[in-house]
């Protein structure tokens, strides 16, 4: 319907200003983040919540568990960051094939991994060392309809830098990507 492609372009212009605006802020994060005790499992319903329509669009089933942990981060910062990480999931699922995003964590003794983890289309191995790249859209990107701008991920790692977080990634194609947040637990994060 009319009304569903509308709804469609304002999430996507949406989503496009709030890049803009984290990008425009990114090299003052340390003047705007405020770095707290947080719930995991509120940061990452946060995320949910904002992208609802999208997964519900995308008839992308979602699966949550283990998440009742705490972090220490800026939970605006890092809500925005696994917005990107979501929508990126979302955009590269297979087509025809139940499309699914899994997220949990694990704890260890000296950190919190949050993953994040999709049955999508899956990453090039050669291109793997590149997506946090700024402007790098790789074969993926460049499919038509994508309209990859090469931005998303490479703010996710800046993010993550200036936060202290650690984020891995990893994936196969046709099979599926996981990025891994590491939030330390010992470290000067916690001493403020």
């Amino acid at each position: 319907t009319v009304t569903k492609s509308i709804d469609e372009e304002l999430l996507k212009i949406e989503n496009y200003i709030e890049q803009t605006l984290f990008y425009a802020r990114s090299n003052t994060v340390e003047k705007d983040y405020y770095i707290s005790l947080s719930k995991l499992n509120e940061i990452v319903n946060e995320s949910i919540k904002k992208n609802k329509m999208l997964l519900i669009q995308e008839k992308i089933s979602l699966k949550t568990h283990d998440l009742d942990l705490y972090v220490y981060t800026d939970s605006k910062w890092i809500t925005f960051v696994l917005n990107q990480i979501i929508q990126n999931s979302a955009k590269y699922m297979k087509q025809g094939e139940e499309s699914e995003i899994e997220i949990y964590a694990n704890e260890r003794c000296e950190n919190v991994t949050l993953h994040i983890k999709d049955n999508g289309i899956g990453i090039r191995e050669e291109e793997l060392t590149r997506v946090f790249d700024k402007g790098f859209t790789g074969t993926n990107g460049r499919i038509q309809n994508k309209k990859s701008t090469g931005i998303g991920l490479y703010l996710c790692k800046k993010l993550c830098e200036k936060l202290g977080i650690g984020i891995e990634i990893s994936s196969e194609v046709l099979v599926g990507t996981q990025i891994r947040l590491i939030f330390p637990k010992n470290s000067y994060l916690n001493m403020k």
